[in-house]
């Protein structure tokens, strides 16, 4: 470990030196990738200065017990040890969850695609459920929650609905939630009050910019149509909706938030750039094997990750075995404990492969 630290403190110092050159801000693309590792590496070097520290004060205090005859300063340097021991373990254990190789998009905002699976209009009614779920999540943790476009079941909650969700590491926060989320429960629409299992589809996406995905706009039809959603005077009266269609892969986007035809059409492009990037990731993780997929945070959209189980008030993430009787607060949002599990899980899972 202690070579690896070396390694990437003398990296810090390399870019330290890259970030000062005058021609640094020529290529703004290659000036932000820079900066972004000057910062990500800093914050292992201050935690590396800080353990040298405690290794440099650890030696001492033993060089005085091997050699110093003094019952009094020997007493000091047993204290000394005895609070130094504990600081090096923990240190050591926040150095090494550094060190585990980072999710480069985990900063970046995300993109919240719900729509409505087996299970007819009560699945629908389950994924307005959902919806609210992390409405209230972000609401709780500071992040912005923007609906771009939505289809309402005709029940009630919605055959789909699309958000934007900004904030601090808004993609890194969410990525876990992306899979099959199943509900059991007796439907509103139920008359003999027998239990139902629907599904509800969630796909979390990192918002990619138009550098880091190129779209030929040759390959996009747009098409526009008049918002049926809000927009005030405008809705049905002009054609602010649009709709891109990315004909290589067949991915249909859609956005009415906005009043201006404008607005939609560069939101809607976010959304496809982000859809394009998932495509493209899917394949490359079928080229490098099973590492990826056996992640807990695989993002696999038909994967079944999760139940809410009502008669038993019980949500069971099934990736990692991990269950909370308190289902009416996580449908209030309270999700944190379920994120916070998974990623341990996945940091447990990247340690021992880096281990193998």
């Amino acid at each position: 470990m202690i070579q690896k630290l070396e390694d990437i403190k003398h990296r810090f110092e390399e870019v330290g030196q890259l970030i000062v050159q005058p021609d640094a801000m020529s290529d703004m693309k290659k000036y932000s990738q820079i900066s972004k590792e000057y910062k990500d590496l800093e914050k292992i070097v201050v935690k590396y200065n800080e353990y040298s520290t405690i290794l440099s004060n650890i030696s001492s205090a033993k060089e005085v017990l091997d050699t110093e005859k003094d019952p009094e300063f020997r007493e000091m340097a047993k204290m000394e040890l005895d609070e130094l021991d504990p600081a090096k373990e923990k240190i050591e254990s926040e150095l090494k969850q550094m060190l585990i190789p980072k999710d480069p998009n985990d900063d970046k905002e995300a993109i919240l695609e719900i729509r409505a699976g087996t299970g007819g209009d009560e699945a629908g009614i389950f994924a307005g459920d959902l919806f609210r779920m992390y409405q209230r999540f972000c609401e709780k943790s500071g992040l912005k929650l923007t609906v771009l476009d939505l289809t309402e079941g005709s029940s009630g909650g919605y055959k789909e609905i699309v958000s934007t969700i900004s904030g601090p590491e808004a993609y890194g926060t969410l990525k876990f939630e992306s899979g099959v989320h199943r509900v059991q429960r007796v439907p509103a629409t139920e008359t003999q009050g027998r239990v139902h299992t629907s599904a509800a589809t969630v796909a979390v996406l990192p918002e990619m910019d138009d550098v880091e995905v190129v779209i030929d706009m040759n390959d996009v039809r747009k098409d526009t149509y008049c918002s049926s959603g809000p927009g005030g005077q405008s809705v049905n009266t002009t054609y602010s909706a649009v709709r891109l269609t990315h004909a290589p892969t067949g991915s249909v986007v859609q956005c009415q938030d906005q009043k201006s035809q404008l607005k939609n059409f560069d939101k809607a492009l976010r959304v496809l750039r982000s859809r394009i990037y998932e495509i493209e990731l899917a394949k490359h993780n079928e080229e490098v094997g099973g590492l990826r997929r056996n992640m807990v945070g695989s993002g696999d959209r038909s994967d079944k990750i999760r139940t809410y189980n009502y008669a038993q008030g019980r949500v069971t993430d099934h990736r990692i075995g991990y269950s909370q009787h308190n289902l009416p607060t996580v449908m209030d949002g309270d999700i944190g404990n379920f994120i916070e599990q998974l990623r341990i899980a996945e940091s447990t899972e990247k340690m021992k492969a880096g281990s193998e």
